[in-house]
């Protein structure tokens, strides 16, 4: 009879075996955040450091430039946005129906095209002075006073008429939302329309107008197209001349980094006051509003007020920019223009499968996953939106540029061929770019799409002997498929309408559709820029359409 051990045993503390799905999700979600740390090394470490000179100097008029534009096109945007929709959804009046979706049609047109558009239509050669010099008989600029055009003034108007759309939508749902018991009793209270508006209706749909004019703060605060054409000298417009004319990678990462900033301190800014407005009905039955039925010159006031934002943000550029198509036709058979076109197409669709099928591998594996990290990555991953495309495209294009030329030394002492740049001569940083600022589009719709599946059925069929592989394909992807589809449209058109990041990582002699057009209209040859912006019209009317269908 032997011996029983009567030692207690030493229980060792297990961690849980990581599964290769949340490995690979906490793989995409270091590829996406990779280029943000980047850019923050770089303006830590940088090889020259010319802050002292920048703050000195031109710092000062860059940042506040910014914020004058991005202060200034919220407030207006968020003016027309919020009143457009208050007309829409509280009143019925002549072309009501139609005019809620027309309102939509300015998110279509790029910023820039808007811009070009613009000057073309009001210089001292455009319609409107030609035409006051006719009527009036000004035989010069001289004779007469016209606004400035190329102007601060001029960016700001463009670019509320082309963002307005985003509060224009939250604040149309929020009022929509809201029942129609509260405004009946407001009107039983003595309350007029402007005291409905102020003391009942904004404030509660305050929360998401909050969040669409933090959406329109962060496009401006990245445009370049529109305050390069302009002359607006902005933060971004300082990190292209600091890198490109100047040379300097590190001052345009701390320039970066300042916007970077800037952007976070917006977000944050959106958060808090969300969080601190709540509201919640606290009435059983919710009754939806029912519209006033406008008449007279009351009901034709409210067609006029909401036609003039679609007049502005997508009927003046299109029609400008359509007359000079037609006017030259000869223009559509110009050398690269179609190269360019299959550049668009081709790059936009690879980011597209590229974004959205990362995204579905990384919300499905930090599903699986019982780690906190990859849990505590999904919400990082999101950082790439905030960051203006020229922020990325210097969190990039450096570091690239160094894993470039040592995997080219590399292949070239194994082989003894020199293969040249492979991934920044190439189409490869660009379609990087685009995957990385609007991974988050495709991460909310694929976690959105799968939350709102039952948890029984994914495990019903891992009880039936299904792998998650195959979970993922039998299970979620048929359930899923239109906000899949919604997502890669909507990933593929912000690609196609995307300037600063495809300016940077471009390589040599490669044009899109959108730097196509900001070239020749750089050298003020709009002829030669429209069948290219018509073109980058219309595939954003695909996104607006599909928009407008969701949302019935």
């Amino acid at each position: 009879m032997s011996e029983q051990n009567t030692q207690p045993k030493t229980r060792l503390r297990r961690f849980p075996r990581p599964s290769p799905w949340s490995l690979t999700a906490l793989l995409i979600a270091l590829v996406v955040v990779a280029p943000i740390a980047s850019l923050i090394w770089m303006a830590l470490n940088p090889v020259e450091n010319i802050w002292p000179h920048l703050w000195a100097t031109t710092l000062p008029r860059y940042l506040s430039n910014t914020l004058v534009l991005a202060l200034s096109v919220a407030a207006l945007a968020a003016a027309i946005g919020t009143g457009a929709a208050w007309i829409i959804v509280m009143y019925d009046f002549p072309g009501a129906r139609l005019l809620q979706w027309l309102l939509l049609l300015p998110l279509a047109i790029p910023a820039y095209v808007g811009a070009y558009a613009l000057v073309d239509f009001l210089e001292y050669a455009g319609p409107v002075q030609s035409g006051l010099r006719a009527v009036f008989g000004w035989e010069n600029a001289r004779a007469y006073w016209f606004p400035e055009i190329r102007s601060m003034g001029a960016a700001i108007v463009v670019l509320s008429a082309a963002l307005y759309p985003y509060v224009f939508l939250l604040a149309r749902a929020a009022f929509r939302e809201q029942s129609g018991c509260t405004f009946e009793v407001a009107r039983a209270l003595g309350a007029g329309p402007l005291a409905r508006f102020w003391r009942v209706g904004l404030p509660l749909a305050r929360p998401a107008i909050a969040a669409g004019v933090a959406v329109v703060m962060m496009e401006t605060v990245s445009d370049f197209g529109v305050v390069d054409y302009f002359a607006v000298q902005t933060l971004t417009t300082g990190i292209f001349t600091t890198w490109l004319e100047m040379g300097n990678a590190g001052g345009a990462a701390q320039i970066a980094m300042v916007v970077l900033g800037l952007v976070f301190v917006l977000v944050a800014l959106e958060k808090v006051s969300r969080a601190r407005s709540r509201f919640y009905r606290l009435s059983r039955q919710h009754r939806p509003v029912t519209p006033i039925r406008l008449s007279g010159w009351a009901g034709w006031a409210a067609t006029i007020a909401c036609t003039i934002p679609f007049l502005v943000g997508f009927a003046l550029p299109v029609g400008v920019i359509g007359a000079h198509a037609l006017k030259n036709a000869d223009q559509w058979a110009a050398p690269g223009l179609a190269l360019a076109l299959w550049h668009t197409l081709s790059v936009g669709a690879m980011a597209a499968a590229i974004t959205v099928g990362a995204a579905l591998v990384m919300v499905y594996g930090v599903r699986l996953s019982r780690a906190r990290l990859p849990r505590l990555l999904l919400p990082v991953s999101t950082i790439g939106y905030a960051a203006p495309g020229a922020v990325l495209g210097v969190g990039i294009l450096i570091p690239l540029a160094q894993i470039d030329n040592a995997l080219a030394d590399a292949i070239a002492r194994l082989t003894g061929h020199d293969p040249g740049l492979l991934l920044t001569g190439s189409a490869f940083a660009i379609v990087l770019a685009y995957a990385v600022r609007f991974f988050a589009i495709a991460q909310g719709a694929a976690d959105a799409a799968m939350g709102r599946i039952s948890p029984s059925l994914p495990m019903a069929a891992r009880s039936l002997g299904r792998s998650p592989g195959e979970t993922l394909r039998e299970v979620y992807l048929p359930m899923i498929r239109g906000s899949i589809g919604t997502a890669l449209l909507l990933v593929f058109v912000d690609s196609v309408k995307e300037l600063p990041a495809t300016l940077l990582l471009r390589p040599f002699n490669y044009n899109t559709l959108s730097t196509r057009v900001y070239e020749q209209a750089s050298l003020e040859q709009i002829g030669a820029a429209a069948p290219a912006a018509l073109l980058v019209i219309a595939v954003g009317l695909a996104a607006v359409i599909l928009m407008a269908r969701s949302g019935r």
